[in-house]
């Protein structure tokens, strides 16, 4: 399996080591919509400015979709702020997950081929957990094949009513257990699942 890094494709090397987590963090609304998330703006206070900074501080490298990645690259370069948040953001290694493009920027690297079997090799390889943002079609792949360590779902006491949902009648059927939770002054919850199996 090869990836795609500045236009050049790259072997993986797989080499002994424990396996590293993939873990996923997804803004949803009760009703499960996770499109454009403005709606979660009104309950971002500090608890949850810190609980975000430490889950992007724990993680080594972002995994992401197409369409996640190309919106994080369009903004998140002019982005800084004080607390170093935005600087690690930029600086970090991304694993994309795409069929369409073919020019890497933003420090990304292009999964090719097949995606499960790619994420399977990088979880292999040496080094910190892998962070998934957004990336609903990716997440429902990463389920469906058992490469999922942990979703991390950022409940908001919202309901869009429309707008593209997290999980729908194709997502893969699984079974999963709660295994933390984190409530935030403003009504925002993050529920953290791990497969049940596990």
């Amino acid at each position: 399996m090869d990836i795609v890094h500045k236009g050049a494709v790259v072997p993986f090397v797989t080499r002994g080591s424990p396996m590293r987590k993939v873990i996923a963090s997804v803004y949803v609304t009760l009703d499960g919509v996770m499109e454009n998330p403005a709606w979660s703006a009104p309950y971002f206070n500090d608890e949850a400015g810190a609980f975000a900074r430490a889950q992007l501080f724990a993680a080594e490298a972002l995994l992401l979709g197409r369409v996640t990645y190309q919106g994080f690259a369009q903004a998140w370069p002019s982005m800084t702020d004080g607390d170093g948040f935005a600087d690690r953001m930029n600086a970090m290694p991304k694993y994309v997950a795409t069929t369409t493009l073919d020019t890497p920027e933003w420090n990304a690297a292009f999964l090719t081929g097949d995606v499960p079997a790619a994420v399977a090799d990088l979880k292999r390889q040496d080094g910190g957990d892998l962070l998934v943002y957004g990336s609903g079609d990716l997440v429902n792949t990463l389920l469906e094949h058992d490469l999922l360590d942990e979703l991390r779902l950022w409940t908001h006491p919202v309901v869009e009513g429309t707008g593209k949902r997290l999980f729908t009648e194709v997502s893969p059927k699984k079974t999963l257990r709660l295994v933390g939770t984190t409530t935030f002054a403003t009504g925002a919850q993050v529920l953290a699942y791990a497969p049940a199996a596990r």
